[in-house]
């Protein structure tokens, strides 16, 4: 009995040092770097007007698209709008506006105020479709290609030199 009880003790103990030494060799840092060159597939949002579902299909055509995550509380968000209205005039782009765990009557109003640079319009209520995203606060952005790649992912508010790059890589053909 007493030998059970020295080996359960040691094999907890080597458990414990396992743990611990796996733990140890992790990054903590929640890194979202290496989307960039995946496929995001299989896009299913709901609509903002109203309930039906947004897939790729509806915008399957376009060359490429910027996924924007926004929110009328986000006061980040307002900074980077002037560069997506400036961008939302370019031909080779569509913007796909996630409105982000907000109220329905504070988005409108936001895009009522500084307007509305989105071509598509979905929303995530409690914010679990941004996850699927690799999201983890908003302002954030994606640069998809026409088959729905990442080119490129930009956390924060879209800057002036976001702005350029993004033109100069939709600009190549």
């Amino acid at each position: 009995m007493q030998k059970i009880i020295k080996s359960s003790i040691a094999l907890l103990f080597i458990f414990i040092i396992g743990v611990f030494f796996v733990s140890l060799n992790k990054n903590p840092n929640y890194d979202t770097k290496n989307l960039t060159g995946k496929e995001i597939i299989n896009i299913k949002l709901e609509n903002f007007e109203n309930n039906e579902v947004f897939t790729n299909k509806d915008f399957s055509d376009n060359k490429y698209t910027l996924i924007n995550f926004w929110a009328s509380w986000c006061a980040p968000c307002r900074v980077e709008h002037p560069n997506l209205m400036e961008l939302s005039k370019d031909q080779n782009i569509k913007i796909l506006g996630i409105n982000f765990k907000d109220r329905k009557a504070n988005a409108l109003k936001f895009l009522e105020d500084l307007g509305n640079p989105y071509d598509y319009l979905v929303k995530d209520v409690n914010g679990k479709q941004s996850v699927n995203f690799g999201i983890y606060g908003i302002p954030e952005s994606i640069l998809l290609n026409d088959k729905f790649v990442v080119i490129k992912k930009f956390i924060g508010p879209l800057k002036r030199n976001d702005l350029e790059d993004i033109k100069r890589i939709i600009s190549v053909l």
